[in-house]
């Protein structure tokens, strides 16, 4: 399994690949939210919970999917939204 300081490597370096979709669109909001890739943000705590890279990977595609189909910018921020799913799952 590999460490805390490579699993948030390896989510920097996912969500800065170039966009395929427009969901891939969405990984600049995700960047912006975690402010910082240091090993102290608190924030990366979910990653406890992830086991591979091909699972950080899933939980990108994931939160990048659920906002295309539920995110009403009208109702929250995406800032929320994401805390929603960093939080929660």
């Amino acid at each position: 399994m590999p460490t805390l300081i490579k699993k948030i490597t390896h989510l920097e370096k996912i969500l800065n690949q170039p966009e395929e979709n427009y969901a891939d669109s969405f990984k600049a909001n995700i960047i912006e939210y975690f402010d910082s890739f240091e090993i102290e943000n608190k924030e990366f705590s979910f990653l406890s919970l992830i086991d591979t890279y091909g699972e950080i990977e899933n939980w990108i595609t994931k939160l990048t999917s659920r906002i295309v189909l539920k995110f009403d910018e009208e109702s929250e921020s995406i800032n929320d939204f994401i805390a929603d799913y960093v939080a929660l799952g």
